[in-house]
């Protein structure tokens, strides 16, 4: 059994809004292209949801994280997402033990609200993406608090949105 790194990457505001319905109430380039450095060849755990609002980005190709391991938290056990390296588990138990099945080195969480909330105490790094301003939503990121050691930090500016890539860790 390995025992990788448990993160959580994230985009939320400074009102720590992460979405609105199904949708993310902003669109940055850098953040996709962050995530996607972030998490190429590893495995991603989320909530079927946010699953779901991911093939809605992606329709064109149908295939939302590609060269990525997917595993999708579901209470519909019969839930086929008809995806290569997808893998449905009923819990976010389950979900860890088959992260530690299939991944050596990290594993990132990534939503949605309820998924954080169950996560953020076992997790050993945030990756967050901080958009400046408050947003109207419906979706909150839970207190990250605890998260007090910086380990990068990064103001960034694209189309005239404001944001910071901000990694924390546990003192």
């Amino acid at each position: 059994m390995n025992n990788p790194k448990l993160s959580i990457i994230c985009a939320l505001s400074e009102n720590r809004v992460i979405g609105k319905g199904d949708l993310i109430p902003w669109h940055i380039r850098a953040d996709l292209v962050r995530f996607k450095e972030k998490t190429l060849h590893h495995t991603v755990i989320m909530g079927r949801g946010t699953f779901d609002s991911l093939l809605g980005y992606y329709q064109r190709s149908g295939k939302p994280m590609p060269e990525r391991n997917t595993i999708i938290i579901t209470r519909d056990t019969a839930y086929d997402p008809k995806q290569e390296r997808c893998f449905v588990v009923s819990s976010i138990d389950g979900a860890l033990q088959k992260a530690k099945e299939i991944e050596t080195e990290e594993v990132f969480i990534s939503g949605g609200e309820q998924i954080f909330k169950q996560t953020i105490h076992l997790v050993d790094r945030l990756y967050l993406t901080i958009v400046k301003g408050e947003f109207d939503g419906d979706k909150f990121f839970p207190d990250y608090s605890a998260f007090t050691k910086v380990v990068s930090k990064e103001e960034r500016e694209e189309k005239g949105a404001r944001f910071t890539f901000l990694d924390l860790e546990k003192e």
